[in-house]
């Protein structure tokens, strides 16, 4: 296990600039630090089967750092003892995964068969309108990125935005431009 020296005073450090998805900025986070609980998770599974912690470790790092890095990607290699395509994977499969900051904001549109229907792709349009971005952008100011997931489990009441960790269901253009203006 590599230690943090002297030498490499930016291993598994976040950039200052990067943003929290709770609003403020994260400081230099050493993810090494989050070993000890990587360690009592690992205790929690036979020996050999260290591989398992990829999907736990991943999404703790995201917590800390609100994205995974190359050199989080190489210390988890390192420490788990796995190939880094086994990493990859994990992160190119689930959609929540984020390789790059984001705004303070994270905007989802639901766009499944469901919201589709009820309008998803115009609510898209009037979101990037609105925030002057395309999807998969983040707003010059650094607010806002806007993204598109494909299913966000509530059919029942679409449209549906994901703001950050907060659902809000049965949208239209008002209630869009109502809530972004209440994130001002």
């Amino acid at each position: 296990m590599k230690e943090k020296t002297g030498s490499d005073s930016n291993f598994l450090e976040a950039p200052q600039s990067a943003s929290r998805a709770d609003g403020g900025n994260r400081s230099l986070t050493p993810i090494f630090r989050l070993q000890p609980e990587f360690e009592a998770m690992k205790r929690r599974y036979p020996p050999g089967f260290e591989s398992s912690l990829t999907l736990p470790c991943l999404r703790r790092i995201q917590e800390v750092r609100g994205y995974v890095a190359d050199q989080d990607i190489d210390w988890l290699v390192e420490y788990l003892g796995v190939p880094r395509i086994q990493i990859e994977e994990v992160l190119s499969f689930y959609t929540q995964f984020r390789r790059a900051p984001i705004g303070r904001w994270h905007v989802q549109a639901c766009r499944n068969v469901s919201c589709s229907m009820r309008g998803a792709e115009r609510l898209i349009d009037h979101l990037s309108r609105k925030l002057g971005v395309k999807v998969g952008e983040t707003t010059a100011d650094g607010r806002f990125t806007l993204s598109v997931v494909e299913c966000l489990g509530s059919c029942g009441t679409a449209p549906v935005v994901m703001i950050n960790d907060a659902y809000h269901e049965a949208m239209d253009a008002a209630k869009l431009d109502a809530l972004l203006e209440g994130l001002k």
